[in-house]
């Protein structure tokens, strides 16, 4: 199949050049919570599995360091 057919998204962080995800740069990472503050997964932000984990670490040492909450309320 072809990217057109499979709708493939291209990594957010692979494009712009992004090597490490800063856990202090919340408004990069709000973008991969949805409304519950749940991580989105690969299959809907797009993301690469390297990626995609660095950003699951990010997004944890915000939520303990309080920049992020835990739930939606």
């Amino acid at each position: 199949m072809t990217n057109e057919l499979k709708n493939e998204k291209a990594c957010y962080f692979c494009v712009n050049g992004i090597k490490e995800i800063d856990y202090k740069d919340i408004n990069t990472i709000r973008r991969f919570t949805n409304t519950y503050k749940k991580i989105l997964p690969r299959k809907r932000t797009g993301t690469c599995s390297w990626h995609q984990r660095k950003l699951a670490t990010a997004i944890k040492h915000a939520r303990v360091m309080a920049l992020l909450p835990f739930t939606n309320k």
